[in-house]
């Protein structure tokens, strides 16, 4: 168990979440607040996707993160930014017996520098890469598509920015790239992991298959450990536990308890009440800068 942690606060990501409660932000206005009241409850990073003003889905359009990532930073809070780099890799492809051509609604491929426009101009502290390639939803054609040759690609372009990337990882296998990234030099000490439990098709979300990727972590890394939903709130205690840091937010939990929709603001507050409780210190963001060995561009 570790004695001190942060907390990332994912603010709203991708999916359909916006269909299932009024919390959820879309506009770059209502984004930039949500973080800012995370970050004033205790979040120390805020994790930025950004919306279609008229589907309400993810997107890439830089002028979205540029407004989000203006506004926080013209607050008076000054959370660490962490901006996702995982928009571009979406395939859905078409029915099972005809998979090709891809199914171009819900398709969005990018190339690997393509996938960087908004980091290579706003320049945050953080960008998450995800690390590898999975399947999502139980009928669904739809895969999250990331090769290792993108994944390369994209974070030796990180690393010439100067932005730290948040490796994500899904299940075990993932784990293997990371360390390869790690060897060849591409990832600079302290690597950063985010442990992504729960989705279906990735790594189920029991403390088992945790710790067996727990043991799996590269010598150095700092880590994170999150789950979705129901199991979101547990993981704050279950984390520190095991050695990880906290994420919450409303990108992957929706409720502060049964039939309780959440804002974000009140998952951070429940997450540093579960950890105060336990013991564990919340760290700042400038401390989280510090232990990062972030690199401030803004």
């Amino acid at each position: 168990m570790i004695s001190e942690v942060f907390i990332t606060c994912a603010v709203t990501g991708s999916g359909s979440s916006v269909e299932h409660s009024p919390h959820v932000p879309v506009t770059p206005e209502q984004i930039a607040d949500s973080a800012v009241e995370a970050a004033r409850e205790g979040a120390a990073v805020v994790h930025i996707h950004v919306r279609d003003l008229e589907t309400r889905r993810g997107a890439r359009d830089p002028a979205l993160y540029r407004a989000v990532v203006q506004r926080i930073r013209k607050s008076d809070v000054n959370p660490v930014i962490n901006l996702t780099a995982g928009m571009g890799g979406d395939l859905v492809l078409g029915e099972p017996q005809s998979p090709l051509p891809p199914n171009p609604a819900g398709t969005d491929m990018a190339g690997a520098l393509e996938r960087l426009v908004h980091v290579e101009e706003l320049r945050p502290e953080i960008c998450t890469l995800d690390c590898g390639t999975m399947n999502w939803g139980t009928r669904s054609q739809y895969i999250m598509v990331n090769t290792a040759g993108t994944l390369r690609l994209m974070a030796a372009r990180v690393k010439e920015l100067g932005v730290r990337p948040e490796l994500e990882v899904f299940d075990t296998g993932q784990l293997v790239l990371v360390r390869d990234l790690i060897e060849e030099g591409i990832i600079e000490d302290p690597a950063l992991i985010q442990l992504c439990m729960g989705i279906r098709y990735g790594a189920p979300d029991d403390p088992t298959t945790l710790m067996t990727l727990v043991h799996q972590i590269p010598p150095r890394a700092i880590y994170s450990a999150f789950s979705i939903g129901r199991m979101q709130l547990p993981y704050a205690a279950l984390a520190p536990m095991v050695g990880a840091n906290v994420r919450v937010g409303l990108e992957d939990n929706l409720y502060l308890s049964r039939g309780r929709l959440a804002t974000n603001a009140e998952l951070v507050q429940r997450a540093v009440e579960i950890l105060v409780r336990l013991g564990v210190r919340v760290m700042s963001a400038d401390e989280v800068r510090q232990k990062l060995a972030l690199r401030a561009h803004g």
